[in-house]
């Protein structure tokens, strides 16, 4: 199971595009709310209804924690203290995180990008932390992919695909979707 995590201000097309492609190659991926309530509204005014409740997640289950951008909304994650605890433990357990746009903010934060390589939205390297910041749209250092933001949310899924399922089932996947 894998969790796109839904804060009030995410950026839609991030978190839209990330289940949209994992469903296309039979992911599991469903979008969980940290907001107490299913219905989260994006950035842009466009709400989503949250298949679970943060509450309701049984995180030995999840196989890995995606974190859309947008502002308001990385800040809205990284603000919910519960959240930030399953991260720092996915982490230590070496668990994969996957953060776009502004929500690389998040990882840095929480001191686990040190050492590793990352990339953010242009602008924000220095939220880092401890990070070789990569001016490229999609990195992915071990266990941790990172992305630039709403232009890169197809190939930050591809990647992801490419993480559970190889770089042959990414490469037909970004074929048949013309990217």
């Amino acid at each position: 199971m894998i969790l796109v995590h839904l804060a009030q201000g995410f950026e839609e097309v991030e978190a839209i595009t990330v289940v949209d492609i994992l469903r296309r190659v039979d992911l599991s991926a469903y979008f969980v709310s940290v907001t107490g309530d299913k219905s989260v509204k994006g950035a842009h005014g466009i709400t989503v209804e949250a298949d679970y409740l943060f509450e309701d997640i049984d995180y030995e289950k999840c196989e890995m924690i995606v974190l859309p951008g947008g502002l308001p909304g990385a800040y809205n994650l990284r603000d919910h203290g519960g959240l930030c605890r399953k991260i720092a433990l996915f982490a230590e357990m070496k668990k994969p995180l996957a953060a776009i746009c502004a929500a690389p903010l998040i990882l840095g934060s929480l001191g686990i990008l040190a050492g590793r390589r990352a990339t953010i939205y242009p602008g924000m390297e220095d939220e880092l932390k401890g990070a070789e910041a990569i001016d490229f749209p999609v990195v992915r250092d071990n266990n941790i992919i990172t992305s630039q933001g709403p232009g890169t949310a197809m190939k930050f899924a591809v990647a992801i695909v490419k993480y559970f399922k190889g770089d042959k089932a990414g490469e037909e996947l970004s074929d048949g979707l013309l990217l």
